[in-house]
């Protein structure tokens, strides 16, 4: 198929007490169940690191051109999986991997303070929780000023908007690896599902103006 859509998919290594990191584990279930076969999924393990991920990020927008970048990070305080609506540029004082933090503390001198997801978490979070994948999503406005939320920031600031982040919790804090892996099949594919109906609304309101414009024209001839 010449039209696949072209998805990225990103987890984290391990950090902290973090020494197997569910991020990371789930994405790789994913990889091995796919999105199925109009998307071509690109999976990668993502460092720790402000300064990693801050040439990593373009380089994967620039290489492979994706419709739609997916973080997906751990959080200790998670118990559900949690859909990240927003990232935030400033604030970033936690040391990294490498005991690095940004001197600026914020992730672009000129972005503005928050950048939302063009996709909305909301609806996405309630078709998956009304679908039978058996694991508990909610939405959050705060994805910690930390990697996960650098990262977020900074993939929305090149991808204007067409990124979402997606926390999950500690494996079996409740979920296995193949729930959490279950579980963002569900999400990344109604997260396709709503640009595909963004863009066919932004069409439809494109014709209708064109449409408008013609008809004016024509009543004035």
């Amino acid at each position: 198929m010449a039209n696949k859509k072209k998805v990225v998919v990103t987890g984290f290594e391990p950090f902290g007490e973090h020494t197997v990191n569910a991020s990371w584990v789930a994405v790789q279930e994913l990889e091995r169940l796919g999105l199925g076969e109009a998307v071509d999924l690109y999976v990668c393990e993502v460092p720790v690191e402000y300064q990693a991920v801050e040439s990593l990020l373009p380089s994967l927008w620039k290489q492979h051109q994706p419709q739609l970048v997916v973080h997906v990070g751990v959080s200790g305080l998670a118990t559900t999986v949690t859909l990240e609506q927003c990232g935030h540029n400033k604030g970033y004082k936690r040391l990294d991997n490498c005991n690095f933090c940004p001197a600026s503390q914020c992730c672009t001198e000129t972005g503005p303070d928050c950048i939302n997801s063009v996709l909305d978490m909301d609806a996405i979070c309630k078709k998956v929780n009304d679908s039978d994948v058996g694991v508990a999503v909610s939405v959050s406005k705060d994805a910690g000023r930390y990697l996960c939320d650098y990262t977020y920031y900074s993939s929305l600031y090149l991808g204007h908007g067409h990124a979402a982040f997606v926390h999950v919790p500690p494996l079996g804090k409740p979920y296995s690896s193949q729930d959490l892996g279950r579980a963002l099949q569900a999400v990344v594919q109604e997260m396709l599902k709503l640009l595909e109906l963004n863009n066919t609304e932004e069409e439809h309101t494109h014709n209708e103006h064109c449409n408008h414009k013609h008809q004016q024209q024509h009543a004035h001839s």
